[in-house]
């Protein structure tokens, strides 16, 4: 979601060069000095220094962010329905993460999605040579006509998109699925596609559908029974253990999390409950393994029709684990449990777990998305950090930051968990086109020892506005 523009007609690209710092040309005046006075080795000395990188590092590890941008709406379109003006078709942007972090850009391919659901809709083959994108709504229509979100329909895309050279990605091949696609999840050994589908689509009878993968070639699709699933719940989200065919399957509508494992047999596949169904809290959104599938970790939004506009008026969100294989039932089947719950800012929309398990942080919404005539709008949106014990689950919370950025769906921590990128939806300075990728840095006083907080550094990439999902390829 995000701020309604004030005439984004008039956004301006591009940014002028700054002019040499003052104290950049002082060092520069007292290393010319320096030469007339020292001479030979000293002016060397001076040279180098003068020539010196001075920046402060950003060592974000992977090889590439995949996002995906809805560029058909602004955000306050969440609140008074007015889609605004487009800035550019939807999109999907890699960023390749080679060289110096300043010099890094988005390469964008015409890719049809909608931030209109979770910020699920791209993942990627652990190989990083695939990446798949489900649309969940179409896009707007093709003139220059006011249109609001009721010109919308239900999409039924899912894109297949090579990535093997990530500085011109290539639309392969366009599959027609079901009705309003929700989520789209790629397992841990790259062999299946999940797809999950809201229930005013096909999600209504249909909730799950799983794609084999055969190199970059989608199969026929199978639609396993989930058991003990009821018509017309909502599959929000769902997430695959890393080492095992087992998903993890929120139901928004119950506001639970199930488990099933995946059977294969004689050709056929099905799906087999795995242990207890897990209860936790109203409106949950992303669900996200540990690295070492030993816990789950869940968001929860508030949201619901007891709340005004469904979410304008959400209170703080929250932040929960799950322990799998906690114990054992008294009929010889895993018992998981809630293990942790710690409350995050407002509408904690998006979530994401650092690869070394350390970590887990989401992306809160607060109000930043509220027409700007609004008085109830925040100027800001903000991150929730928490830390995990890998041996219980428990989450402790690390504190919660603000920005200056609307509706940051998305988060990827990168390879060292010592970095994380933001998706930011649209910015409040309207002369700033589109939406970016911002770096955040996990850090603290060294002479703290155990303090962490979150800095935003100055490094971003600009991609198309609307970003709301986005991966890490490591």
């Amino acid at each position: 979601m995000g701020a309604q523009a004030n005439d984004e007609t008039h956004r301006q690209a591009g940014r002028a060069g700054a002019a040499m710092p003052w104290r950049r040309r002082v060092r520069t005046a007292c290393a010319a000095a320096a030469l007339l006075a020292f001479g030979g080795a000293t002016a060397l000395w001076s040279t180098a220094a003068a020539a010196r990188d001075l920046a402060a590092p950003v060592d974000f590890e992977g090889r590439m962010l995949v996002s995906v941008s809805d560029a058909d709406m602004v955000a306050s379109a969440y609140v008074n329905g007015d889609l605004g003006p487009r800035e550019g078709r939807d999109a999907l942007s890699v960023i390749a993460l080679n060289g110096d972090a300043r010099d890094w850009r988005a390469a964008e391919v015409t890719v049809s999605n909608s931030v209109a659901g979770p910020p699920a809709s791209v993942d990627v083959t652990p190989d990083g040579a695939t990446a798949f994108v489900v649309e969940t709504w179409t896009q707007r229509p093709d003139n220059d006509e006011p249109h609001t979100f009721g010109d919308l329909s239900f999409g039924n895309r899912l894109s297949v998109v090579d990535l093997s050279d990530p500085s011109e990605p290539t639309v392969l091949q366009e599959v027609e699925t079901l009705s309003r696609p929700d989520a789209v999840r790629v397992s841990s050994d790259g062999r299946w596609v999940a797809v999950s589908f809201h229930p005013s689509g096909a999600g209504s009878e249909t909730p799950l559908a799983l794609y084999p993968l055969d190199g970059q070639s989608l199969g026929e699709p199978i639609f396993p029974t989930i058991p003990g699933w009821q018509l017309n719940e909502r599959l929000i989200d769902l997430d695959w253990h890393p080492n095992e065919p087992l998903l993890a399957l929120v139901n928004e509508t119950a506001a639970d999390v199930r488990f099933m494992r995946v059977i294969e047999s004689d050709g056929s596949v099905a799906l087999e409950a795995n242990g207890n169904v897990v209860e936790t809290e109203k409106a949950q959104y992303r669900v996200e393994f540990t690295p070492d599938g030993r816990n789950v970790i869940v968001n929860a939004l508030y949201w619901g029709v007891d709340v005004q506009g469904l979410w304008n008026e959400a209170p703080d969100g929250s932040l929960l684990s799950i322990r799998l294989n906690a114990g054992e039932q008294a009929d010889g089947t895993p018992r998981h449990a809630l293990m942790s719950r710690i409350q995050t800012s407002v509408s904690p929309e998006g979530l994401a777990v650092s690869p070394d398990g350390r970590w887990a942080l989401t992306t809160n919404l607060e109000r930043s998305y509220l027409p700007y005539d609004d008085a109830r709008i925040t100027w800001y949106s903000s991150l929730t950090l928490a830390a995990i014990d890998p041996e219980t689950g428990a989450l402790t919370k690390v504190g919660d930051f603000t920005y200056d950025g609307i509706l940051p769906e998305a988060a990827a921590f990168d390879a060292s968990s010592r970095y994380v990128a933001i998706a930011t939806y649209d910015h409040f300075d309207d002369r700033r086109e589109g939406g970016s990728i911002d770096f955040w840095r996990v850090t603290g006083d060294p002479l703290k020892p155990g303090q962490v907080t979150l800095v935003k550094t100055n490094h971003s990439v600009p991609v198309t506005r609307g970003a709301h999902s986005m991966v890490l390829v490591r």
